[in-house]
């Protein structure tokens, strides 16, 4: 269990990210949110990536309970994935566009992550990771604003979950 202390320190990060992004996560603008000096954050997290870290945990538990709620069907769970992103887009980006800190997050999160994906897609690992990056990218480019005005995007993720569905084993 973490400490009280540790915890204010996430939540802070927690409201910094959303409002700032994840170039506003600094140390500098942590210790100002808790009204204390940069160093007194090591009292609680070794570096600012052990505090990404943290928040990249939380964040892919809590994708992954919403992809698991969203039922077995690659639908759903496309709908639920995109939903997360597109509701939580400095955190997506946090847990999404750098390499994934595996050593650091607790053991078997990226496995339970995955698990709703793998089933939806008859464990076929492989076709999951294609279902993964199609997802990755349609949110990537709905959050960068790269769809022309008045594209179909609901169309373009059925088109995309219903080719991936055909290539299942």
């Amino acid at each position: 269990m973490a400490s009280e202390r540790r915890q204010e320190v996430l939540a802070a990060a927690r409201e910094l990210l959303a409002r700032d992004g994840v170039e506003g996560l600094t140390v500098g603008r942590l210790a100002a949110a808790l009204s204390i000096k940069p160093p007194s954050l090591y009292k609680h997290f070794a570096s600012k990536r052990d505090v990404e870290v943290a928040l990249i945990a939380e964040g892919l538990e809590a994708h992954a309970a919403a992809v698991a709620a969203a039922g077995d069907g690659l639908g759903a769970i496309a709908s639920a994935y995109r939903r997360f992103a597109l509701d939580n887009p400095p955190l997506y980006r946090l847990m999404t566009e750098r390499p994934l800190p595996r050593e650091l997050l607790p053991e078997g999160l990226e496995a339970r992550a995955a698990a709703p994906l793998l089933r939806a897609l008859g464990d076929d690992g492989d076709l999951a990771r294609a279902a993964w990056a199609f997802a990755h990218g349609m949110v990537q480019l709905e959050l960068a604003g790269r769809f022309p005005p008045g594209a179909d995007l609901a169309a373009a993720w059925r088109s995309g979950v219903a080719a991936l569905e055909g290539a299942r084993p």
